[in-house]
């Protein structure tokens, strides 16, 4: 039996605690890590989010898994509030089920994606504004060396 992507989703967003963009900016004031899941195109002609974990969405899961040689520093534990955005908060409610489904029992995802919180007017880098690169290659494969 196949599922549409409109029930997938729905079953994803089910076990999520999806933020709105003012509680998500107030978590990640208090701690919890704003990830952007989305293509580079996506954030040189929108920009991101100050601060935020820039990981592809294709090596994601691979990054933040506390028991993968390849996981960044940072994901050293299943108690780490990851909130992931997209552009629009469709794939990156998906990808925040996906990292429920290794343990990650906080991640949950931006309501709106970024597109909902630059309109609630928090604060946005802009295009072409220098970004700080996260660490261990980010678009490569998980398993390649730098």
């Amino acid at each position: 039996m196949s599922r549409s992507i409109d029930e997938i989703l729905t079953v994803a967003r089910e076990r999520l605690v999806r933020l709105d963009p003012e509680p998500a900016h107030v978590a990640a004031r208090a701690g919890a890590v704003l990830v952007d899941t989305r293509p580079v195109g996506q954030r040189e002609a929108t920009g991101t989010i100050p601060g935020a974990l820039i990981i592809d969405r294709n090596v994601l899961e691979w990054r933040l898994d506390p028991r993968c040689d390849a996981r960044l520093p940072i994901a050293d534990s299943y108690d780490t509030h990851y909130i992931l955005f997209c552009q629009q908060g469709y794939a990156s409610s998906l990808a925040a089920a996906s990292l429920q489904d290794l343990g990650l029992h906080r991640a949950t995802d931006l309501a709106g994606g970024f597109v909902a919180w630059r309109a609630a007017g928090l604060p946005v880098l802009q295009p072409g504004a220098p970004v700080r690169p996260t660490p261990q290659l980010v678009g490569a494969h998980p398993r390649e060396e730098p």
